[in-house]
Order: structure tokens, then C-alpha cells, then sequence
């Protein structure tokens, strides 16, 4: 009989949490309304319950009120969304600065910007994926429009000095626009605390549904002029048209108060349970090296680099006890080397033997630890 993989790609999907899917089954069925129908009660009632999710989502975030959310469709179109709205329309100031280890989803769209006249600067990163405040300081100029970081890397899980560079930008009167996908739900988050303008997110990354997500934007931050990526209706105070999905937004809600819940013990377990799981690897293959920051890190990643060994290689072999990534999940169609992992100076050879682990609360790591250490042990005959 056939047992379902271990689960270990929580970076780049989590499990629906059965709570959740609870919450979110009236919404599919009997209260089946169109929020924007608010003439009938079943419309009243879709839309009570999309308002309700929404001041969830803005207190947890520690936003002013529910209107500086807009819902998206996720984080991908929420961060499309966050730099064309800025930068499109914007005919003064055409300079934005990122980091060099940004999603593709923010990358892609400053590539884009740029055919338009936007300069675009990329700040490099030091051995531990973390950019150096200072550098960020300097590199301002009277024409910096924006300023885009990561909360916390998909890959390796650094956490980015994001609480410094929102004082930065802040001071400077620069807004700050921040992919907070794999940290919302899982790292303490103040929007007010952090001076942070634009925030993006998603609900597939806390244990909701997949298709959903949203943009902090600040209410100070002038829309008037924004530039939007879709049009055709008023939804989303016309900044995102199209009728909401209301299960999905119930459940991201649903999800993420869950997760503001049970964040400290989350964390306390995940972090002993990753430490725990990456030393004993180590002390079978002494060879192995653990990627990013061992103190500013996502307490459930785990980047390793297992010199001699294809990650592919060793996926193919595990795929039957172990689900896990050998980069970038959002990118594994691109056989390149992964540009996380060369900006914090890994060869091409060492990008392609690369895992990456995603752990969720209650992994047996007994058993994940003697399946990875059987893999290892004959990736290489396997390789030959």
C-alpha cells in the first residue's frame, strides 16, 4: 500500500487548514452572492462577509482601517500592482531601488518599467542574503520614486533589516513597498511600526487558499493618479475590478487570524524543529552547508547545499517519501541557476545542488532525517 510524500514545500504552498475550509464552504454554496449585488440579501450578506475579512486582514497587519487593503488575485499580481501603480503614471520621479534577491514577480515588472524610462537599481546582498541599510542610504537619489524589498526570501528565508529601511525611505519621503509573502502569517508584522507604504501578500503561503491575496496601501499614499494593471468596474475602489471572490477571501481571513494565533508556538517549534533536522544531516555528511542567516531567518526554512549531490538528482530519487524544492518553486521551469544563490556567492555547480525545505508545524523529523540521509547516502551511485 502507497503512502502519501512527506510534505516540504511550504514555500511554495501550504495545505488548505481543514478550519478553514469550514469557514469558506457556505460561501461556495448556499451563500453563493455577489457582493457588489448588496440589493438582495444573499448579495448583503457576501458582502458583509468580504468587509468582515477585510478589517481581519487590515488589523492583523496593523493597518488604520480595512480601506488601505484591496484584495488581489495574489501576491504575484499584488506586487504588479504595487510598482506599475507607482511607477506607471508617475512623470516626475522615474528611479526605483530593489534588492539584487527579489522575486520574479517584482524583477520582472522593474524589467518591464524599465523600456519605459524607469532607472532601475538592484542592491547587492552580503553572504547571508541581507542588504546592508547604508548601502540603500546611498543610493538614493533626489528621483528615487520607490523602494522595493522582500521581507523575507522564498529561497533561503532571510529576513531582510526591513524595520531600517522603512526609517530610511520614510525620512527621505521615498516609499517603501514590501513582498511580504512568505512572511505574513509567520513573522510579526506592524505596516504602522515598520513605515512600510506597500505591502504585498498571499494566502496559499498561510495555510489558505490558493487565487488569493491583497496590497496594503497606505491611505496617505495618493491614488489619484495610479496606475491600474486591469480595467472595468469599480470594484476595489476601482483599483482592482472584477467580482470578488468572496470563499477565498473568507478564507485568507480565516487563515490568517488562525495563524496570528498560534504564530509564537509555531515559530518556537519550527525553528527547534529545523535546527534539530539540519544537524543531524550534518553530522551524517559534515560536507553540508546551510544557506542565508542563522539568526534573521523563516524559523521553517531550511536552504542546503550538498556538494557532490544534484538536487534534481536527489529529488527524483526521494520523490516517492519526500515532496520538497530544489529552488525556487514560482521559477522551476527556468533551468538557470538561481539568481538568490548566486548573489549570495554559490557557483553555478553549487546552485544545482541545492535543496530547499519547507517545514509546517508537526513534521515527523525522525523520519524526514533518515529519508534525507538514505538519499544522500546513494544519490551519487544513483547520479552515476
Amino acid at each position: 500500500m502507497s503512502h502519501e510524500p512527506i510534505y516540504l514545500d511550504c514555500h511554495a504552498t501550504t495545505p488548505v487548514d481543514p478550519r478553514v475550509l469550514e469557514d469558506m464552504l457556505p460561501y461556495f454554496t448556499a451563500q453563493c452572492g455577489n457582493p457588489a449585488m448588496s440589493e438582495h440579501r444573499h448579495g448583503e450578506v457576501a458582502h458583509r462577509a468580504v468587509e468582515q475579512a477585510r478589517q481581519t486582514v487590515a488589523e492583523s497587519l496593523g493597518c488604520r482601517s480595512g480601506r488601505e487593503i484591496v484584495f488581489t488575485g495574489g501576491a504575484t499580481e499584488a506586487n504588479n500592482m504595487a510598482l506599475f501603480g507607482a511607477l506607471g503614471a508617475c512623470s516626475g520621479k522615474r528611479h526605483v531601488i530593489a534588492s539584487a534577491i527579489e522575486h520574479a514577480s517584482v524583477l520582472a515588472p522593474l524589467a518591464r518599467l524599465e523600456n519605459f524610462g524607469v532607472e532601475v537599481t538592484l542592491l547587492p546582498v552580503d553572504s547571508c542574503g541581507r542588504i546592508d541599510p547604508e548601502c540603500l542610504r546611498r543610493a538614493l537619489r533626489p528621483e528615487t520614486r520607490l523602494v522595493s524589498v522582500m521581507f523575507a526570501n522564498n529561497e533561503i528565508g532571510t529576513l531582510q533589516p526591513v524595520a531600517d529601511i522603512g526609517r530610511i525611505c520614510r525620512e527621505a519621503g521615498i516609499l517603501f513597498h514590501c513582498d511580504a509573502a512568505q512572511a505574513v502569517g509567520h513573522e510579526p508584522l506592524d505596516v504602522e511600526q515598520l513605515h512600510i507604504d506597500l505591502l504585498s501578500f498571499c494566502a496559499h503561503k498561510f495555510y489558505g487558499p490558493k487565487g488569493i491575496g491583497g496590497l496594503y496601501i497606505r491611505d496617505t499614499v495618493a491614488t489619484a493618479h495610479w496606475q491600474p494593471i486591469l480595467y472595468g468596474g469599480g470594484q476595489e475602489q476601482g483599483l482592482r475590478p472584477g467580482t470578488l471572490n468572496v470563499p477565498a477571501i473568507v478564507g485568507m481571513a480565516s487563515a490568517l487570524r488562525l495563524c496570528m494565533t498560534e504564530m509564537d508556538e509555531n515559530q518556537r517549534n519550527l525553528r527547534e524543529a529545523s535546527g534539530e533536522l539540519f544537524a543531524r544531516l550534518q553530522r551524517a555528511f559534515p560536507q553540508l552547508r546551510m544557506n542565508g542567516d542563522a539568526e534573521h531567518k523563516l524559523a521553517r526554512n531550511l536552504s542546503i547545499t550538498i556538494p557532490g549531490i544534484e538536487a534534481s538528482a536527489l529529488m527524483l530519487l526521494l520523490k516517492d517519501t519526500l515532496s520538497f524544492s530544489a529552488g525556487s518553486a514560482c521559477s522551476s521551469s527556468d533551468t538557470k541557476p538561481s539568481h538568490v544563490l548566486r548573489a549570495i556567492g554559490l557557483s553555478d555547480e553549487e546552485c544545482f545542488q541545492t535543496i530547499r525545505l519547507g517545514l509546517r508545524p508537526g513534521v515527523a523529523i525522525d523520519k524526514i532525517a533518515r529519508l534525507l540521509q538514505r538519499g544522500i547516502a546513494a544519490a551519487p551511485s544513483f547520479i552515476d
